[in-house]
């Protein structure tokens, strides 16, 4: 029996292999790395019964999985991959592992792929895009909006609603994980916000993706690292809007008390994402179910939606997740199969005209692997997974998140 630890060794070693594969070049060797990476954090995230960490575990996933679905494209389609800038290192300098970390997309999100988020996506229009299109309305007083704070609980699609906006306004996105610069580069953050800045300065017009920036605000105790790279922030965002006319900064933030006045006040508007609504969450469980067959009605999505009040994006998509592993194991529990009219074997009941007794084992070794039909999704798949799940987003969460939108900014 492998243990926890186990599983979570090899996916970290995985996804070394990976980048360092995905790093030079090496796509196909990179895709089934990441792809095994991944099986292993799955792992992790069934057995980790620490919150904090399973949330921590869910975002790697989440990366290296976006990262592995564009390097399947470029296979596929051979269309030219994202690429990480890696600025000229100067002599015994390490600006070249620095900059390993940020991130060039350009992303095709659409408003329409973002589920609920309404008056954000409207806040956006009215401070972005609109501005872009129409901008003799927003001269004086009216001028552009440029610097965004998005703040809300874990899972929400704070930083997938960012790509939306690059992609509405056909900006370049520069994006960096501050939980990546707390964890590896603790000394040279500030270098790497000067060059992250730098590099959406050669690329106009952009945005600057910063995720989780309350890691760089929220260490408890002062230090010179963490107020250099404070000073650093700051002298660049007030650039931005001045200087820096073709520059737009995102933030995301699940704690945004956690951020201190001074960086708080750099932003020019404040966008609460909430929890999504129940036509939200209705749209979230067919986008995830995507082309897998289901036999589920309007009145069944309706029901799954009123099922998962409190639920955010991410537990919504790890539900589905869950069920879609459901045709799987009823098929290899099953006694019994019938062959199809289109030569597939499908399971089924012994009372079932022409059922043979028979094993999706005893099938493959057959050589029918390929010939079994995977039963489709059912509303019942769906109240068996919901037996064992529950919101991971505290009452306590909300409340400070609407307290803070009460104080300091409106709701987007």
């Amino acid at each position: 029996m492998y243990s926890y630890g186990f599983f979570k060794e090899q996916a970290i070693e995985y996804v070394k292999q990976a980048v360092q594969e995905d790093n030079v070049g090496n796509y196909a060797k990179a895709f089934p790395l990441y792809m095994n990476a991944l099986e292993y954090f799955k792992t992790c995230l069934k057995y980790e019964p620490n919150l904090k960490i399973r949330e921590a575990i869910q975002d790697k996933f989440n990366q290296y999985l976006r990262r592995a679905e564009e390097i399947r494209a470029v296979l596929d389609e051979g269309q030219p991959s994202p690429t990480y800038f890696r600025l000229a290192a100067k002599p015994g300098g390490s600006g070249a592992a620095l900059n390993s970390v940020i991130r060039r997309e350009k992303p095709n999100v659409k408003w329409s792929d973002v589920a609920g988020l309404e008056r954000a996506k409207q806040a956006f229009q009215e401070a972005v895009i609109l501005p872009l299109k129409f901008p003799q309305f927003f001269t004086g007083k009216g001028q552009q909006k440029r610097t965004f704070l998005l703040h809300g609980p874990p899972g929400t699609g704070k930083s997938y609603l960012a790509k939306a906006v690059a992609t509405e306004a056909d900006f370049a996105l520069f994006s960096v994980s501050s939980s990546d610069l707390v964890s590896k580069w603790k000394s040279e953050r500030a270098k790497l916000i000067s060059s992250l800045f730098q590099t959406a300065r050669e690329n106009v017009p952009s945005i600057i993706l910063i995720d989780e920036i309350d890691s760089l605000y929220g260490e408890g105790n002062e230090n010179e690292a963490s107020t250099q790279i404070k000073i650093e922030l700051l002298l660049h965002m007030q650039d931005v809007g001045h200087n820096d006319q073709k520059i737009l900064v995102l933030a995301t933030t699940n704690a945004p008390y956690a951020l201190d006045q001074p960086i708080r006040r750099r932003f020019d508007k404040l966008i609460y994402i909430p929890l999504p609504d129940l036509k939200a969450r209705q749209h979230m469980f067919k986008v995830h179910l995507g082309d897998t067959p289901y036999n589920l009605t309007d009145s069944d999505f309706e029901y799954l939606a009123s099922r998962t009040e409190g639920f955010s994006g991410s537990d919504i998509s790890i539900c589905v997740e869950d069920v879609l592993l459901e045709p799987l194991r009823k098929t290899q529990d099953a006694m019994f199969f019938y062959k199809n009219p289109e030569g597939m074997w499908t399971i089924c009941g012994p009372e079932q005209q022409g059922a043979v007794q028979v094993t999706m084992q005893d099938l493959a070794s057959k050589g029918l692997s390929s010939k079994i039909l995977p039963p489709p999704v059912t509303r019942t798949d769906f109240e068996k997974i919901f037996a064992g799940k529950r919101p991971t987003v505290s009452e306590a969460d909300l409340e400070a998140h609407e307290r803070f939108t009460k104080e300091f900014g409106e709701e987007g």
